[in-house]
């Protein structure tokens, strides 16, 4: 496991212990330019807070958005975003690449 894993890990276990809800996304794969490998991980406390990085940009806030979804219904969700996904231009993946973000509430 590299050290920026197990810093991303410790800080939603940190986050846990203090009592606040936390999410983790994790890209689960990836195609053409995508600015992080499958296995990326970012870690969301119910505040907003968050450590690591799925992509970067306005990716990463929709990201976030979704995970504060997602400690609210406990439903895990994966986001697809790519160049043929109209969302894509719009949170800045116009790189020509696509990446699946896995998000889920860590219990």
């Amino acid at each position: 496991m590299s050290t920026e894993t197990r810093d991303i890990l410790q800080s939603a276990a940190d986050w846990q212990a203090a009592g606040r809800k936390v999410a983790l996304a994790t890209v689960v794969s990836t195609w053409g330019s995508a600015p992080r490998p499958a296995g990326s991980q970012l870690a969301i406390a119910e505040n907003g807070d968050f450590v690591g990085s799925v992509s970067g940009g306005c990716v990463e806030g929709a990201v976030v958005a979704e995970a504060l979804e997602i400690m609210r219904s406990g439903t895990p969700k994966q986001l697809d975003f790519g160049v043929s996904n109209d969302e894509a231009w719009e949170v800045g993946l116009a790189c020509g690449g696509k990446i699946s973000v896995f998000v889920e509430r860590l219990e």
